[in-house]
């Protein structure tokens, strides 16, 4: 399936954190921690549209993935499809594209324990260094290809 990438902009915020709490709820919820003011209050406080690209499908914006950038870490956040689109490859390139960025940070990022996108995070090398309860932290060195 083809997509494209577009910069996002302040407008897109209102959807983004909709499609965010829509396909953050099932794991949240079984780790008991969904709260519809919450999922979207956490995403709209650290929503920086200059890190944020917008995921095309067949011309209809359907994602989203954002990259902050620190002194020593690229930090994936807000990486969001809709289930309908899941498991067609879709995140797997759009992933890949991210990764292929050339910098000497590596790259970090956290997901939810028992989430089906830590499966996609390991395949594209990443590797867990820390964890609690609810969230993994993982890495990947930007070398990695």
């Amino acid at each position: 399936m083809e997509y494209s990438l577009r910069p996002s902009t302040a407008h897109d915020l209102d959807w983004l954190l909709d499609l965010r709490a829509i396909e953050l709820r099932a794991d949240l919820e079984r780790h008991g921690l969904f709260d519809p003011v919450r999922v979207r209050t956490w995403m709209s406080d650290a929503f920086a549209p200059e890190n944020t690209q917008i995921i095309r499908v067949a011309g209809e914006d359907v994602g989203s993935i954002s990259v902050r950038h620190e002194p020593d870490a690229r930090w994936i956040e807000h990486f969001y499809l809709p289930a309908r689109l899941q498991g067609h490859g879709i995140g797997s390139q759009v992933l890949a594209e991210v990764l292929a960025r050339p910098d000497h940070r590596p790259f970090r990022l956290i997901v939810l324990q028992g989430s089906a996108a830590l499966r996609l995070y390991e395949r594209h090398g990443f590797t867990p260094y820390d964890e609690d309860d609810h969230d993994v932290w993982l890495t990947r060195p930007a070398s990695v290809s």
